[in-house]
């Protein structure tokens, strides 16, 4: 059946945080320094890694992965949430607001898959470090960098494909930040009974799961640095490790509880609080956490710098 048969809605309308109207201006330069931060932060370890061929290990490898997801994750976000806050409310076509809800499944999905990687990598480096050449050889990371991307693919086509199918034959009001698909669902004419069982189905196995398994290295990786005999090692180990689980329960733990139940009993400023939390400040977080805090990326930015600074000299 064709889509104009469906539905009688040809645009929606973007509340973003109308109900606020004498905080726009505040969070709309709160917002836009947010977005200029990552977008240089993710930028900026993407050529550090991408230059330096003494980083092109794994763990930077996957780093350089995260940085492009987080990137992109917010460049489909940020800038419509800027309109919106720029505007009482935002138009925004049928079709655009389709492919912003593809974009955020594709690299939601993606760093999820990554994150999960990311923590095997470490925990493999740290647990079994004799092995560790065997366990993460090149063949294995490509294989878990094509895994993350491809499953991605994968939940954006099936979601978006499957939500677009509802007809929406009005009310056109998104309360909501951007054209996620729990907000977008709301308004759907339609029983989505079968949607919400794929939806609970999809977030423990997408969300769920990799978390449990994160945590579970987590878990191996501080049983390990226990053993360490250098105390300023194991508190270094430690602050690492404990930066990085904040960063993975903010993700999963919001992303999970949006997610889990699509037509939740969150209010409507609830919802947009846990997806900023996932949307606006992991991509922002993950920067200072995984890489700007590291040794070596320090090093190869101070010598990116320095090559810089003899180029101009010259």
């Amino acid at each position: 059946m064709k889509r104009q048969n469906q539905s009688s809605v040809v645009e929606f309308i973007l509340l973003g945080f109308s109900n606020f109207p004498e905080l726009q201006e505040q969070l709309f330069g709160i917002f836009l320094v947010v977005y200029l931060v990552t977008l240089m932060g993710n930028a900026i370890i993407i050529v550090i890694i991408s230059l330096d061929k003494t980083l092109h290990v794994p763990m930077y490898l996957f780093l350089l992965n995260l940085s492009v997801v987080d990137l992109s994750f917010s460049a489909v976000i940020m800038p419509e949430m800027l309109v919106v806050l720029s505007t009482e409310k935002t138009r925004i076509s049928f079709v655009s607001c389709f492919a912003q809800m593809y974009f955020i499944l594709l690299f939601g999905g993606t760093e999820c898959f990554l994150l999960g990687a990311m923590a095997y990598d470490r925990f493999a480096a740290i647990c079994h470090p004799l092995n560790y050449p065997m366990t993460m050889n090149k063949m294995v990371f490509m294989k878990l960098v094509i895994f993350s991307w491809v499953l991605g693919f994968m939940l954006g086509t099936v979601q978006t494909s499957w939500v677009s199918s509802f007809p929406f034959c009005g009310p056109n009001e998104i309360n909501h930040i951007s054209c996620e698909t729990p907000a977008v669902l709301e308004l759907a004419c339609a029983d989505i009974f079968l949607f919400e069982i794929y939806a609970f189905t999809g977030t423990v196995l997408i969300i769920l799961v990799p978390f449990l398994l994160i945590l579970l290295s987590y878990i191996r990786i501080l049983y390990a640095i226990l053993k360490m005999p250098s105390t300023t090692g194991r508190q270094k180990a430690f602050s690492t490790c404990a930066s990085h689980l904040t960063s993975v329960t903010l993700f999963y733990g919001t992303a999970s509880m949006t997610y889990l139940q699509p037509k939740s009993g969150y209010s409507p400023e609830t919802k947009k609080l846990m997806s900023l939390s996932y949307s606006l400040l992991t991509p922002l977080l993950n920067p200072l956490i995984y890489s700007l805090r590291n040794t070596e990326m320090k090093r190869a930015l101070m010598k990116l710098w320095r090559r810089k600074l003899v180029l101009h000299a010259v």
